[in-house]
């Protein structure tokens, strides 16, 4: 029997231990730094000497905070997924090269394959139910081998293409070297709501919020590498049968280019501090 998805206080300590890691623990140098220097007299500095341990503890107790409804990381293996989407050649596996990112998703689409991805989320309770009406926001990290990796996530609709009205209302994609960002509204109208410069071979922080509403009232942000970059309200965000995340590479019905995407650190909550 597969082990459970680690708790919101598990994935919260895990990501953050993850994190430091990836820093060459600059954060616990400069922590010990800190308690060296510190000073030990009376009066105002014995006052003042326990406020970054206070400090520490306060951003503990928001990290214990988060609401984390999934954690999508590559160590828990592809079962974190609804399910993938690639034709042989084509692979979609768990790659780790030996350095303190640990494990990460490898979306590798050769010649001759339209797509390599990965559908909805999947927790201990089975694929993830979205609803209308609610608020998800999903980050990850990202890196591809070459500035043209073209459809890198979908707000892919439910159903088949008679079955709904909007097929994607959300497209992100890699293309000529900058990660860009549509919202596409009933009767297949493209809305391009933001880009940014995308470097290929270099690891990017994605952040994607979503309030979901099949009235016209939903709300969209993008962030990446810490700055937002895409936005929209008063959007159709809910198709008729609804929808579910997919990640990965998509070329439609270009199947003559090959592209990488790898893809780490995957999670969904409530908020953007959630999955930061």
């Amino acid at each position: 029997m597969a082990a459970p998805p680690p708790t919101s206080q598990e994935y919260a300590v895990n990501r953050t231990a993850k994190t430091l890691t990836s820093a060459g623990g600059m954060v616990v140098a400069g922590v010990l730094a800190w308690a060296v220097a510190a000073p030990h007299g009376g009066g105002a500095a014995a006052h003042d000497k326990g406020k970054p341990i206070e400090r520490a503890r306060s951003a503990q107790n928001a990290d214990n905070a988060k609401s984390v409804l999934w954690d999508g990381d590559a160590s828990h293996g592809l079962g974190v997924f609804g399910t993938t989407l690639c034709d042989a050649p084509g692979s979609v596996t768990v790659d780790n090269w030996g350095t303190a990112r640990g494990d990460f998703f490898k979306f590798n689409k050769p010649i001759g394959v339209p797509r390599c991805e990965a559908h909805n989320v999947r927790t201990a309770s089975g694929e993830y139910a979205f609803r209308d009406g609610r608020t998800y926001w999903f980050g990850w990290d990202s890196m591809t081998k070459t500035g043209e990796a073209q459809t890198v996530f979908q707000w892919k609709s439910n159903g088949t293409n008679d079955q709904h009205s909007q097929n994607y209302p959300v497209i992100m994609k890699v293309e000529d070297g900058r990660l860009k960002v549509w919202y596409v509204a009933p009767g297949e109208e493209w809305i391009a709501i933001g880009s940014a410069p995308w470097s290929a071979g270099a690891w990017h922080s994605v952040q994607l919020g979503i309030t979901t509403s099949s009235g016209g009232s939903g709300k969209l942000s993008v962030y990446m590498d810490g700055k937002e970059i895409a936005s929209r309200t008063g959007a159709r965000t809910w198709d008729d049968l609804g929808n579910k995340p997919r990640w990965g590479t998509y070329w439609g019905t270009d199947s003559s280019t090959a592209a990488i995407n790898w893809i780490d650190g995957l999670a969904m909550g409530e908020s953007r501090a959630d999955v930061d």
